[in-house]
């Protein structure tokens, strides 16, 4: 009987928590998009830029 007086308002805190958790997340807008990171994973990553590039010799300063 003696734990339960030490275990429920523990079990009270830490619902506490994870409700304020919850509220921090909404309201800095984790939850604003949620299909776009499942879209990203089927992009295609960029190509690699090959040496003699028009690009390269761009960034090379020449």
């Amino acid at each position: 009987m003696n734990i339960l007086l030490l275990l429920v308002p523990i079990s009270l805190v830490l619902l506490g928590i994870a409700i304020a958790s919850f509220v921090w997340a909404v309201r800095r807008g984790q939850f604003d998009d949620l299909d776009t990171p499942a879209i990203d994973i089927l992009r295609d990553d960029p190509q690699p830029v090959q040496p003699g590039d028009a690009r390269d010799e761009v960034r090379d300063g020449g």
